[in-house]
């Protein structure tokens, strides 16, 4: 059965079931997410579906500026070791519980202590939270962390009802219950997941979708087809190919924006059996694999010319870029030298990557251009959910993924790059950069924390635990009679203010 044929017949059952209701918004991702507890997942679809289900403490506006949600305002000591928040006034859960301090200590605690948390890592700094008011939260630090409000507008920062969460354990996210402007009404896996108003919302009267259907359809020319039939009214990350196609057609709207994140493959050196093949042993194959790649050639070709070529964890427009270290061009006969220099002429390399056309275009183009340094790819497409298993148990020798980026750099680095990183399934360790990054996430001075990302940026580029090649926008189509919708830099479809009319 083709994903057209999956697509078509699971949006046919939603339309029958939803009949009659005049502000049912399906959407279309990209992937089916992972888990759906904010303490567990780590997928970039689930992040979407939390934008609607599961408020944070903080939020960022469309310049990348943090502003409250839950939190109404906060302040650092002087010594940069404890952050207040206080929280908003009579906001409650899906389950009618109130969310208050207690519910944000519990929260946060959970996500420091549960074995399942991915989110240990970018709560490292807290050394504990309490509640120092019924609305008012302290954070104590065992050392300054100019990253910690940041890490509170994402995962980290979203409230879970205490009573739900202590019911339900690590399966939390089967049913789970938060504080946003949607609640959770079912999950059927690859097919879709369901939300509907809720109507205690401490801001509802911003929001004018009654149900928010979300599917995923991984072929981008699938999610066009649905969109330009009525099937579906939003479109989470069209094809690059088809922005003119989106752009050019009246009953379509367009929006764009530039991402905070990265497009790279990442080598298991210390993860399991499979680091011990050759690409996780040595660092000149990763750099010859590295050098054998026409970054430039994959934006113009996958992307038209939409994306960026980079090199580094943030892109060459951030002002966290190590200018010292700019994309080089593709140099063949060099890479070839590296190859020889780790002791082989042609090496067998498995690198897998997520069932996207978009994706495996990319990564046919990177398997022909590493032939010719004596790289033999063999190339495994799978779902991305697997795809993430298969990361995080090291059932790997590389793989391709994408990450949506943070607004601040930390999140884009520490939990990747440090040896406790929480989404470091590599297992690269390296003491310095563990120190690098530790000291520039303590230093609120951001000249002091510059000069600590170059240097970190100077050591990964050199080791390259991930390959990083480029950057992409976050391209969306819509139908025309969607209205108030906003692309935001961290790609979260946010739909405060929007309207659908039918």
């Amino acid at each position: 059965m083709t994903w057209k044929t999956l697509a078509t017949t699971a949006l046919a059952g939603c339309l029958f079931a939803f009949a009659g209701q005049a502000a049912d918004l399906r959407i279309a991702l990209q992937d089916d997410p992972d888990m759906l507890d904010p303490a567990q997942s780590r997928s970039f679809v689930g992040r979407i579906v939390y934008a609607s289900l599961c408020d944070k403490l903080v939020d960022i506006n469309e310049n990348v500026e943090f502003v409250p949600m839950l939190a109404t305002d906060w302040s650092t000591s002087d010594d940069g070791l404890k952050l207040v928040m206080n929280l908003r006034e009579g906001v409650t859960f899906h389950d009618g519980e109130p969310m208050n301090a207690e519910a944000v200590v519990y929260t946060i605690t959970r996500n420091m202590t549960l074995a399942e948390s991915r989110r240990k890592s970018e709560l490292a700094s807290v050394d504990k939270v309490e509640a120092t008011g019924p609305l008012q939260v302290t954070f104590t630090l065992k050392k300054p962390d100019a990253s910690l409000v940041a890490q509170l507008s994402d995962r980290a920062g979203m409230i879970v009802s205490p009573k739900a969460a202590e019911a339900a354990g690590a399966n939390f996210g089967a049913n789970p219950v938060c504080a946003g402007p949607f609640k959770f009404v079912e999950r059927i896996a690859q097919d879709r997941i369901v939300l509907e108003k809720f109507a205690d919302y401490w801001d509802a009267g911003n929001f004018h979708i009654d149900r928010v259907t979300f599917t995923p359809i991984p072929d981008s020319t699938v999610r066009l087809a649905n969109l330009r039939s009525g099937d579906v009214q939003l479109v989470d990350r069209i094809a690059a190919t088809d922005a003119a196609t989106v752009q050019g057609d009246a009953s379509l709207g367009y929006a764009e924006a530039v991402g905070l994140g990265s497009m790279g493959m990442y080598v298991n050196i210390g993860n399991g059996d499979n680091a011990q093949k050759p690409m996780g042993q040595s660092k000149a194959l990763r750099q010859a694999f590295s050098m054998a790649i026409d970054r430039e050639a994959i934006n113009q070709v996958v992307f038209s010319g939409t994306a960026l070529a980079g090199n580094q964890p943030w892109p060459p427009t951030s002002p966290w870029y190590n200018k010292d270290i700019p994309v080089q061009p593709r140099d063949i006969e060099k890479a070839k030298a590296l190859v020889k220099e780790a002791g082989v002429d042609r090496i067998a390399v498995t690198l897998k990557h997520h069932n996207n056309p978009v994706v495996t275009q990319t990564m046919q183009m990177i398997q022909a251009m590493v032939a010719e340094a004596g790289f033999d790819v063999s190339l495994i497409s799978t779902e991305f959910a697997t795809l993430l298993n298969n990361q995080s148990t090291g059932d790997y020798e590389m793989t391709r993924s994408d990450w949506s980026g943070r607004p601040d750099p930390d999140g884009n680095v520490h939990q990747f790059y440090h040896s406790k990183g929480g989404l470091n399934d590599m297992k690269y360790a390296n003491p310095e950069v563990d120190a690098l990054l530790d000291g520039a996430r303590a230093s609120s001075d951001p000249a002091e924390r510059k000069a600590k990302y170059d240097a970190f940026a100077a050591i990964v580029t050199d080791e390259l635990p991930i390959i990083t090649f480029g950057h992409q926008k976050f391209l969306y189509g819509f139908t025309a009679t969607l209205t108030g919708f906003e692309a935001y830099p961290d790609a979260m479809i946010r739909l405060k203010g929007v309207k659908l009319d039918n």
